[in-house]
């Protein structure tokens, strides 16, 4: 059977804008704004979040009845939340190059691919068409996983706010169908 997953990252943030490794935050302006235009006008058999604050409020904003779940949250960055690269530049260590570290004290890239990876391979095996409000971390651990890429290409993935990237799954095999077109825009899913 078919699985059809469009995973949908959420709207711009104060952070987004600023370039910070994000907290909690909510959507600024800019990134309501956006959502509250765009719109899923397919129906889905399930709708999944990631239980942060800026994919509530993006599911809601386009129109989408979401569950939160722990498996699609952010990367984890520990101490190094709110911060910006060039204020972090000295205590960055081996982290872009290696995907293992977590000089942060949160979760490695190795770990967020690990879950994402667990992820995938729990969706049920029916056919269905599902959506997921996450993040961009966990759309470049899910695209990394799909196509068997190495770790060390995540940082050269672009998931840019409330775009849009479609992977299937049929006969086990997960396939990535399309990435990075703004939501709203060309809908290639049937």
């Amino acid at each position: 059977m078919t699985i059809r997953l469009v995973m949908i990252t959420h709207a711009s943030t104060a952070a987004t804008q600023e370039a910070r490794f994000p907290g909690d935050e909510p959507l600024d302006v800019r990134g309501l704004r956006t959502a509250s235009a765009a719109s899923m006008p397919r129906r889905f058999d399930g709708v999944l979040r990631g239980p942060e604050l800026r994919c509530a409020q993006t599911a809601s904003a386009v129109g989408l009845d979401a569950v939160a779940d722990p498996a699609l949250a952010d990367l984890d960055l520990g101490a190094w939340r709110g911060r910006t690269l060039t204020e972090l530049e000295p205590d960055l260590g081996a982290w872009p190059t290696d995907p293992a570290a977590a000089p942060h004290g949160g979760e490695s890239l190795t770990a967020l691919a690990e879950r994402v990876a667990s992820w995938l391979l729990g969706l049920p095996g029916e056919r269905s068409l599902l959506a997921a409000v996450t993040h961009p971390a966990v759309v470049r651990a899910a695209v990394l996983h799909t196509l068997g890429a190495p770790l060390t290409g995540f940082w050269r993935l672009d998931s840019a706010p409330l775009t849009q990237t479609w992977l299937t799954r049929h006969g086990g095999r997960w396939q990535v169908r399309e990435t990075g077109h703004r939501l709203g825009g060309r809908d290639t899913s049937s």
